[in-house]
């Protein structure tokens, strides 16, 4: 039996999925010792569906909660809910291939890092179906204002797989204050800060047509990084 503290733990935010949380879990459920679904604000069958499968497979744990989290409060209450060393995220939109998940274990478990997280820019990535136009350079000009921001130096911080070791989280989850899809760049942040090492490698990567994210939300976004920048500590 492997110890917890190699083992994994894979979260996925879930916000009215009905239609792929079934491929989603399909694709997943031998990625991690344990996948936690955190299904938050759904009004579809996505509870249903996981809950089926749930019964099916004794690694797939589902959480429930009437209110939208957010992507950012639903990974939070996951973390909080993992029960092995190691802990990570994906999106629910099947954009990384299960494969990459497990390599990005792999070379967590290989090196002396905190986490380790996709990137769609770094050296080695492999960009499957590009994103539209618009979405790319609204990222590039993302990336550059938190770079500007808060001096990290990852190319990519929005790429919907992460992973990492449960005790850096577990040190730093409760000073995260954001909920929304900034929450990524305040995790990183906050880690940083507190010395942990996180490595950035390229990833293969395809955009979804169905991603929830909508460019929209950038004026929240960028209102939400000021504030943790300048208001959080």
């Amino acid at each position: 039996m492997r110890s917890r503290e190699n083992s994994f733990s894979l979260v996925i935010p879930a916000y009215n999925e009905e239609k792929r949380i079934e491929d989603v879990l399909k694709a997943y459920k031998d990625v991690a010792d344990e996948v936690i679904v955190v299904a938050n604000g759904c009004t579809d069958a996505t509870v249903e569906i996981v809950g089926k499968f749930s019964k099916k497979y004794p690694n797939i744990k589902l959480m429930v909660f009437e209110e939208k989290l957010g992507k950012g409060g639903a990974v939070i209450e996951g973390f909080k809910e993992a029960s092995h060393g190691i802990v990570g995220f994906v999106d629910s939109d099947l954009s990384v291939p299960p494969e990459e998940l497990k390599r990005l274990v792999r070379i967590l478990k290989s090196g002396e890092f905190a986490g380790v997280i996709g990137s769609r820019r770094a050296e080695g990535s492999e960009i499957v179906i590009k994103q539209p136009f618009f979405r790319r350079l609204s990222s590039r000009i993302f990336n550059l204002l938190v770079r500007t921001l808060f001096g990290l130096k990852f190319r990519d911080t929005q790429c919907g797989a992460k992973i990492f070791r449960k005790s850096a989280i577990d040190a730093v989850i409760d000073s995260i204050h954001t909920r929304g899809y900034e929450f990524d760049v305040e995790l990183l942040w906050k880690l940083a800060k507190r010395g942990f090492v996180i490595k950035e490698v390229g990833i293969k990567w395809g955009h979804s047509g169905e991603s929830k994210f909508r460019l929209s939300y950038g004026p929240e976004m960028l209102i939400n990084l000021l504030r943790i920048r300048f208001f959080s500590k």
